[in-house]
């Protein structure tokens, strides 16, 4: 595993440890789209450690609908804007944009880099 599929593993760990905090703080009637997304979250982090080519997509998609849905939802927005509740702020801001943008980032640089290492193999 390269230097840019950790930084991927490791985001997606921080995500997953941030989901841990804030699911608790968050509406008890969204429970459950809340464990779904955390363990697709999980699932990721595993999927790429292990094989990192079958994250790609996915971890893009999922961190798009992420920072999508933050933006769309009016009680995240008055949230993170007034952070009132404190903790749930901190909680939204760093796990649904600073870490989705991290991800997207990181993501976008080992998937270049994977690219780079196919095409230097298939030049060989």
């Amino acid at each position: 595993m390269n230097h840019f599929q950790r930084s991927v593993v490791v985001v997606l760990v921080a995500v997953c440890i941030t989901g841990v905090f804030g699911i608790p703080l968050g509406d008890p009637k969204f429970l459950i789209q809340a464990f779904s997304l955390e363990f697709s979250f999980v699932a990721l982090a595993i999927v790429a450690a292990k094989n990192f080519r079958y994250a790609y997509i996915p971890n893009f998609i999922i961190a798009t609908i992420v920072i999508v849905g933050n933006t769309l939802s009016p009680k995240h927005i008055e949230i993170m804007s007034t952070l009132h509740p404190f903790y749930n702020g901190i909680v939204l801001i760093v796990g649904g944009y600073i870490l989705q943008g991290l991800l997207l980032i990181t993501n976008a640089m080992a998937y270049k880099k994977y690219k780079q290492a196919i095409s230097n193999n298939k030049t060989v």
